[in-house]
C-alpha cells in the first residue's frame, strides 16, 4: 500500500483538480479552491509540494501550456487527475462512508461529535 496511500491534504487537493479541471487546474487557483473549501489559508508551496508528490504516486497527469507575455515568459502547470487518483479518491470515500454508517445515531443528535 505505500506509495498509495493518500493523505487527508492530497485528497482535498486532488478534490479540488477534479473541481477545477483542465485550463484553471493550475497551482494558484488549486490553492484558492482548497481554501475556499477549508476555510484555511495554505501556502502556495505546500500546493506544489503535494502537487508534485502526487505526481510521482500515478495520481496525477500534467502539462506545461504556453509560455505568456503576461507572466513574463513563465509557463503555467496545468494538473489531471489519472485514472489512479481517481481510484484512490473513491476508495477513500468508500472508507469514510463504511465508518460514517457505524456512528451511532444518538452520537450524531447529541452533538458530541
Amino acid at each position: 500500500m505505500k506509495g498509495s496511500f493518500l493523505g487527508e491534504f492530497e485528497e482535498v487537493v486532488l478534490l479540488a483538480v477534479c473541481v477545477l479541471k483542465g485550463e484553471l487546474a493550475y497551482a494558484n487557483e488549486i490553492r484558492k479552491e482548497v481554501e475556499k473549501h477549508t476555510a484555511r489559508t495554505i501556502n502556495l508551496s505546500a500546493i506544489h509540494s503535494a502537487l508534485y508528490r502526487m505526481e510521482r504516486k500515478g495520481f496525477l497527469d500534467s502539462q506545461l501550456a504556453e509560455a505568456s507575455p503576461r507572466r513574463g515568459g513563465k509557463r503555467k502547470r496545468y494538473f489531471d487527475v489519472s485514472k489512479k487518483g481517481f481510484d484512490a479518491l473513491c476508495e477513500v470515500k468508500r472508507i469514510r462512508e463504511s465508518f460514517w454508517k457505524l456512528v451511532p445515531v444518538s452520537e450524531l443528535k447529541g452533538g458530541t461529535l
